[in-house]
């Protein structure tokens, strides 16, 4: 029996979707990663916290928008390229979130033995949701965990 050499189940590998916030390559594991899209319109949540953009329709659910520059305090977004923003869904504690975004990337398959822990200059706050850091190419991707970074306030 051979074994595809691309299969995901090659052990140490881990992939991830990418995507930029404000300049930065950051990534998510594929396997938490539920759509892709470019939302229509976000209806504003009054009184949420900074980071929730609003809510959106998918599919016929409702789902939380996370502005991922906002989170990761990254200064406001550019209301002129919001209609280029792109959000990736995720599922957490069996509601999906959508994380607002400024582009997607490739999906990239990574060894472990490649993440690297994260630099004691990484910034306190990105420290708390990083979990470490991958050299790509000419490029450092800082990988998110998932769950802390949508622990917003008001959310157990």
């Amino acid at each position: 029996m051979t074994e595809s050499p691309t299969s995901q189940a090659e052990e140490g590998l881990a992939a991830f979707v990418t995507f930029t916030v404000a300049d930065h390559y950051f990534g998510v594991p594929v396997m938490r990663v539920q759509d892709i899209l470019t939302p229509d319109a976000i209806a504003s949540v009054p009184l949420g916290p900074s980071e929730v953009r609003g809510l959106i329709n998918l599919r016929g659910r409702i789902v939380t928008v996370i502005d991922v520059r906002t989170r990761l305090m990254l200064g406001a977004p550019d209301d002129a390229a919001n209609g280029a923003s792109k959000c990736v869904t995720v599922e957490c504690d069996s509601e999906f979130y959508t994380l607002l975004v400024d582009s997607i990337g490739d999906v990239v398959s990574l060894h472990d033995e490649e993440r690297e822990p994260n630099p004691a200059t990484l910034d306190p706050a990105w420290r708390d949701l990083a979990n470490g850091v991958f050299r790509v190419g000419e490029k450092l991707l800082v990988t998110l965990d998932v769950d802390r970074l949508l622990n917003v306030r008001g959310k157990a």
